[in-house]
Protein backbone atom coordinates (compact mmCIF):
# COMPACT_ATOMS: atom_id res chain seq x y z
CA UNK A 1 0.00 0.00 0.00
CA UNK A 2 1.25 3.68 -0.84
CA UNK A 3 2.05 6.04 2.27
CA UNK A 4 -1.49 8.12 1.19
CA UNK A 5 -4.26 9.08 3.13
CA UNK A 6 -7.36 10.21 1.81
CA UNK A 7 -8.66 13.15 3.70
CA UNK A 8 -12.34 13.92 2.84
CA UNK A 9 -13.51 17.60 2.67
CA UNK A 10 -9.78 18.49 3.12
CA UNK A 11 -10.08 21.79 1.94
CA UNK A 12 -10.70 23.85 5.41
CA UNK A 13 -11.04 23.68 8.71
CA UNK A 14 -10.21 20.78 10.72
CA UNK A 15 -9.87 18.56 7.49
CA UNK A 16 -6.95 21.25 5.89
CA UNK A 17 -5.06 21.13 8.86
CA UNK A 18 -5.05 17.52 9.29
CA UNK A 19 -3.89 17.54 5.60
CA UNK A 20 -1.00 19.31 6.15
CA UNK A 21 0.13 18.01 9.78
CA UNK A 22 -0.03 14.59 7.60
CA UNK A 23 2.35 16.06 4.97
CA UNK A 24 4.52 17.96 7.34
CA UNK A 25 4.98 13.93 8.74
CA UNK A 26 5.90 12.28 5.39
CA UNK A 27 2.23 11.28 4.06
CA UNK A 28 1.18 11.84 0.60
CA UNK A 29 -2.18 13.42 0.51
CA UNK A 30 -5.13 12.94 -1.48
CA UNK A 31 -7.54 15.87 -1.09
CA UNK A 32 -11.37 15.47 -1.57
CA UNK A 33 -13.35 18.32 -1.95
CA UNK A 34 -16.71 19.34 -3.30
CA UNK A 35 -17.51 22.88 -4.08
CA UNK A 36 -14.63 25.09 -2.48
CA UNK A 37 -11.51 23.92 -5.86
CA UNK A 38 -10.17 27.18 -5.53
CA UNK A 39 -8.91 26.47 -1.55
CA UNK A 40 -8.48 22.64 -2.72
CA UNK A 41 -5.94 23.84 -5.18
CA UNK A 42 -4.02 25.76 -2.68
CA UNK A 43 -3.65 23.46 -0.44
CA UNK A 44 -2.74 21.05 -2.51
CA UNK A 45 0.18 23.62 -3.54
CA UNK A 46 1.08 23.94 0.01
CA UNK A 47 1.49 20.41 0.84
CA UNK A 48 3.53 19.92 -2.22
CA UNK A 49 5.84 22.49 -0.89
CA UNK A 50 6.18 20.56 2.46
CA UNK A 51 7.45 18.03 0.40
CA UNK A 52 4.40 15.53 0.13
CA UNK A 53 3.15 14.27 -3.32
CA UNK A 54 -0.28 15.85 -3.24
CA UNK A 55 -3.45 16.24 -5.72
CA UNK A 56 -7.14 17.51 -5.68
CA UNK A 57 -10.49 15.20 -6.31
CA UNK A 58 -13.53 16.41 -6.48
CA UNK A 59 -16.90 14.24 -5.19
CA UNK A 60 -19.58 15.47 -3.43
CA UNK A 61 -19.29 12.67 -0.57
CA UNK A 62 -23.43 11.96 -0.23
CA UNK A 63 -23.44 10.30 -3.76
CA UNK A 64 -21.78 7.18 -4.53
CA UNK A 65 -21.43 7.31 -8.09
CA UNK A 66 -18.84 10.46 -7.50
CA UNK A 67 -17.36 8.50 -4.61
CA UNK A 68 -16.70 5.35 -6.93
CA UNK A 69 -15.48 7.63 -9.41
CA UNK A 70 -12.41 9.48 -6.99
CA UNK A 71 -11.39 5.72 -5.97
CA UNK A 72 -10.92 5.08 -9.44
CA UNK A 73 -9.10 8.19 -9.94
CA UNK A 74 -7.15 8.41 -6.44
CA UNK A 75 -6.09 4.62 -7.33
CA UNK A 76 -4.79 5.16 -10.47
CA UNK A 77 -3.22 8.23 -9.67
CA UNK A 78 -1.42 7.19 -6.10
CA UNK A 79 -2.58 3.19 -5.98
CA UNK A 80 -4.00 1.93 -2.77
CA UNK A 81 -4.41 4.37 -0.04
CA UNK A 82 -3.07 3.27 3.03
CA UNK A 83 -5.68 5.56 5.16
CA UNK A 84 -8.89 6.78 4.81
CA UNK A 85 -9.68 10.23 7.27
CA UNK A 86 -13.80 10.99 7.21
CA UNK A 87 -13.84 14.36 7.82
CA UNK A 88 -16.26 16.14 5.37
CA UNK A 89 -18.91 17.48 6.96
CA UNK A 90 -21.80 20.26 7.50
CA UNK A 91 -23.62 21.95 9.97
CA UNK A 92 -26.64 23.76 10.99
CA UNK A 93 -28.57 25.34 13.82
CA UNK A 94 -32.41 25.67 13.30
CA UNK A 95 -34.86 24.50 15.43
CA UNK A 96 -36.20 20.76 15.33
CA UNK A 97 -39.86 22.04 14.15
CA UNK A 98 -38.32 23.58 11.35
CA UNK A 99 -36.17 20.96 10.22
CA UNK A 100 -37.06 19.78 6.92
CA UNK A 101 -36.92 16.52 4.93
CA UNK A 102 -34.43 17.99 2.84
CA UNK A 103 -32.97 19.51 5.45
CA UNK A 104 -32.73 16.25 7.21
CA UNK A 105 -31.51 14.00 3.97
CA UNK A 106 -28.81 16.92 3.06
CA UNK A 107 -27.24 16.25 6.88
CA UNK A 108 -27.53 13.21 6.75
CA UNK A 109 -26.15 12.59 3.17
CA UNK A 110 -22.53 14.20 4.25
CA UNK A 111 -22.66 13.71 7.75
CA UNK A 112 -23.21 10.21 8.14
CA UNK A 113 -23.90 8.66 4.63
CA UNK A 114 -20.43 10.11 3.27
CA UNK A 115 -18.72 8.23 5.40
CA UNK A 116 -20.71 5.15 4.17
CA UNK A 117 -20.04 5.75 1.04
CA UNK A 118 -16.72 6.80 1.27
CA UNK A 119 -16.02 3.47 3.14
CA UNK A 120 -17.78 1.44 1.40
CA UNK A 121 -15.44 2.65 -1.39
CA UNK A 122 -11.66 2.37 -0.26
CA UNK A 123 -12.59 -0.52 2.17
CA UNK A 124 -12.01 -3.58 -0.37
CA UNK A 125 -9.05 -2.76 -0.99
CA UNK A 126 -7.40 -2.96 2.09
CA UNK A 127 -9.26 -6.07 3.10
CA UNK A 128 -7.53 -7.50 -0.21
CA UNK A 129 -3.95 -5.78 1.34
CA UNK A 130 -4.82 -6.96 4.97
CA UNK A 131 -3.70 -3.73 5.80
CA UNK A 132 -5.06 0.16 6.47
CA UNK A 133 -6.77 2.37 8.59
CA UNK A 134 -9.96 4.61 8.85
CA UNK A 135 -10.59 7.58 10.95
CA UNK A 136 -14.40 9.03 11.23
CA UNK A 137 -14.27 12.35 12.55
CA UNK A 138 -17.41 12.98 14.62
CA UNK A 139 -18.24 15.77 17.32
CA UNK A 140 -18.78 15.93 20.97
CA UNK A 141 -22.68 16.61 19.96
CA UNK A 142 -22.87 13.14 18.61
CA UNK A 143 -21.93 12.03 22.13
CA UNK A 144 -24.13 14.40 24.00
CA UNK A 145 -26.59 15.70 21.79
CA UNK A 146 -27.01 19.70 20.92
CA UNK A 147 -30.04 21.67 21.13
CA UNK A 148 -31.11 23.06 17.85
CA UNK A 149 -28.63 20.66 16.27
CA UNK A 150 -30.54 17.52 16.41
CA UNK A 151 -30.35 16.40 12.67
CA UNK A 152 -26.70 17.47 13.08
CA UNK A 153 -26.33 15.37 16.30
CA UNK A 154 -28.48 12.29 15.02
CA UNK A 155 -25.51 12.26 12.12
CA UNK A 156 -22.53 12.29 14.32
CA UNK A 157 -24.39 9.79 17.04
CA UNK A 158 -24.67 7.37 13.59
CA UNK A 159 -20.82 7.80 12.93
CA UNK A 160 -19.65 6.34 16.05
CA UNK A 161 -21.97 3.79 15.58
CA UNK A 162 -21.08 2.68 12.31
CA UNK A 163 -17.49 3.12 13.70
CA UNK A 164 -17.68 0.68 16.62
CA UNK A 165 -19.37 -1.82 14.76
CA UNK A 166 -17.26 -1.64 11.73
CA UNK A 167 -14.28 -2.12 14.11
CA UNK A 168 -15.37 -5.53 14.68
CA UNK A 169 -15.98 -6.28 11.60
CA UNK A 170 -12.65 -5.58 9.76
CA UNK A 171 -10.19 -6.46 12.98
CA UNK A 172 -9.46 -9.82 11.87
CA UNK A 173 -8.70 -8.11 8.38
CA UNK A 174 -6.01 -6.40 9.83
CA UNK A 175 -7.62 -2.66 9.49
CA UNK A 176 -8.67 0.01 12.34
CA UNK A 177 -11.20 1.79 12.61
CA UNK A 178 -11.14 4.75 14.69
CA UNK A 179 -13.08 8.06 15.78
CA UNK A 180 -12.18 11.66 16.72
CA UNK A 181 -15.18 13.36 18.30
CA UNK A 182 -13.83 17.19 18.65
CA UNK A 183 -15.42 19.87 20.90
CA UNK A 184 -15.17 23.27 20.55
CA UNK A 185 -12.55 24.02 17.98
CA UNK A 186 -12.28 27.55 16.47
CA UNK A 187 -13.11 27.04 12.59
CA UNK A 188 -15.50 28.25 10.59
CA UNK A 189 -18.45 26.44 11.70
CA UNK A 190 -18.72 28.68 14.98
CA UNK A 191 -18.63 31.39 12.46
CA UNK A 192 -22.32 31.97 13.71
CA UNK A 193 -21.46 32.61 17.63
CA UNK A 194 -20.42 36.53 18.46
CA UNK A 195 -18.10 37.22 20.68
CA UNK A 196 -20.36 37.28 23.79
CA UNK A 197 -21.48 33.93 23.27
CA UNK A 198 -17.85 31.73 22.35
CA UNK A 199 -17.05 33.41 25.55
CA UNK A 200 -19.83 31.77 27.81
CA UNK A 201 -19.11 28.45 25.39
CA UNK A 202 -15.81 28.78 26.58
CA UNK A 203 -16.19 29.34 29.87
CA UNK A 204 -18.13 26.36 30.38
CA UNK A 205 -14.63 24.27 28.81
CA UNK A 206 -12.72 23.04 32.15
CA UNK A 207 -9.45 24.16 30.08
CA UNK A 208 -10.56 27.24 29.97
CA UNK A 209 -9.85 28.03 26.05
CA UNK A 210 -11.55 26.50 22.65
CA UNK A 211 -9.34 24.20 20.60
CA UNK A 212 -7.46 24.35 17.68
CA UNK A 213 -7.91 22.11 14.93
CA UNK A 214 -4.16 21.24 15.00
CA UNK A 215 -5.49 19.48 18.40
CA UNK A 216 -7.58 17.04 15.82
CA UNK A 217 -4.94 17.00 13.35
CA UNK A 218 -2.69 15.85 16.55
CA UNK A 219 -4.54 12.62 17.54
CA UNK A 220 -5.29 11.83 13.42
CA UNK A 221 -1.51 11.75 13.34
CA UNK A 222 -1.21 9.29 16.64
CA UNK A 223 -4.03 6.85 15.21
CA UNK A 224 -1.95 6.65 11.68
CA UNK A 225 0.91 5.90 13.73
CA UNK A 226 2.20 2.53 14.78
CA UNK A 227 1.71 3.54 18.48
CA UNK A 228 -1.44 2.73 17.67
CA UNK A 229 -1.77 -0.17 16.02
CA UNK A 230 -3.61 -2.40 18.54
CA UNK A 231 -6.19 0.52 18.78
CA UNK A 232 -9.62 0.20 17.42
CA UNK A 233 -13.21 0.85 17.78
CA UNK A 234 -12.25 3.85 20.18
CA UNK A 235 -13.99 7.44 20.70
CA UNK A 236 -11.51 9.78 21.41
CA UNK A 237 -13.11 12.95 22.53
CA UNK A 238 -11.05 15.87 22.06
CA UNK A 239 -12.87 18.83 23.97
CA UNK A 240 -10.44 20.45 26.78
CA UNK A 241 -12.83 19.05 29.16
CA UNK A 242 -16.32 19.79 28.24
CA UNK A 243 -17.32 16.19 28.24
CA UNK A 244 -15.60 13.47 30.46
Amino acid sequence: MSNTVLVTGASRGIGRQIALTLAENDYNIAVNYNKSEKEAIALKKELIALGADADCFKADVSEFYEVDNMHNNIKKRFGTISALINNAGISQSVLFTDITDDMWDKMLGVNLKGVFNCTKAFLPDMIKAKKGKIINISSIWGQTGAAMEVHYSAAKAGVIGLTKALAKETAPSGITINCICPGVIETEMLGSLNKYEFANLCGEIPLGKAGAAKDIAGAALYLLSDAADYITGQIISVNGGLLI
